[in-house]
């Protein structure tokens, strides 16, 4: 995971964040492109890191997987207005055209996998009854209970983004805050106070390369 994190880093940055839809909304029946083209207004993914920021608009570098999606027909809905996605080539393809409309310029890497997540027990039963056996969405609650869910579509991702900047920059304050004194014991455990400064310090600096708009660096630029 580290050497993969490595990948997505550039410019000083050492941390990436992670976030999940599960499930990712999709009605059941719909094709990818019609899936897709649902979600332009917002990506449905949530913030699985330790951060009080919910939502990102932009990113410096992601690696995204969607599974369980590609299986469902390739025919649009009827009357559905075509998009963009609609005329990409392969799923592959559609997906990267998603990412890219959301966050233009990222270095995005992106896999289509056709095998959902499995959510037979002992996976946590608590699935909307408008979920399908399959996970994905009804117009209407269906017959069966929500335990009746068997796998279900998600997309998840790792993104070194701007959020981050609030992630580390909250450590670094309750490190230096009262909550800080709790480190007495790495002091008593050999830990010399100069040693604990400097990474702080290091830490801090590390927050300020998330930094957007004149925080960018040219070596940001040269990546895109």
């Amino acid at each position: 995971m580290m050497h993969f994190a490595d990948s997505l880093t550039f410019s000083g940055r050492k941390v990436v964040a992670a976030w999940a839809a599960l499930p990712f909304p999709a009605l059941s029946g719909s094709s990818l492109p019609d899936i897709l083209s649902a979600q332009q207004q917002e990506v449905p993914w949530k913030l699985l890191s330790s951060c009080r920021e919910q939502k990102v608009s932009c990113c410096f570098a992601q690696s995204v997987v969607l599974r369980g999606i590609c299986q469902e027909k390739a025919t649009s809905c009827p009357g559905q207005p075509q998009s963009p996605l609609h005329s990409c080539e392969s799923p592959e393809q559609m997906l990267q055209q998603f990412l890219h409309s959301h966050f233009p310029g990222a270095f995005s890497t992106s896999h289509l996998l056709q095998q959902p997540c499995d959510t037979r027990p002992p996976f946590p039963q608590f699935f909307s009854p408008l979920l399908t056996r399959r996970g994905f969405l009804l117009d209407r609650a269906q017959g069966h209970s929500s335990g009746g869910v068997e796998s279900i579509p998600v997309l998840a991702a790792l993104q070194s983004s701007p959020v981050l900047q609030l992630l580390l920059s909250g450590l670094c304050q309750q490190l230096q805050g009262p909550h800080g004194r709790r480190c007495s014991s790495f002091f008593t455990a050999g830990v010399e106070q100069d040693d604990f400064q400097e990474a702080l310090e290091e830490l801090r600096t590390l927050a300020q390369c998330y930094q957007t708009g004149l925080g960018a660096s040219e070596d940001e630029a040269d990546s895109d």
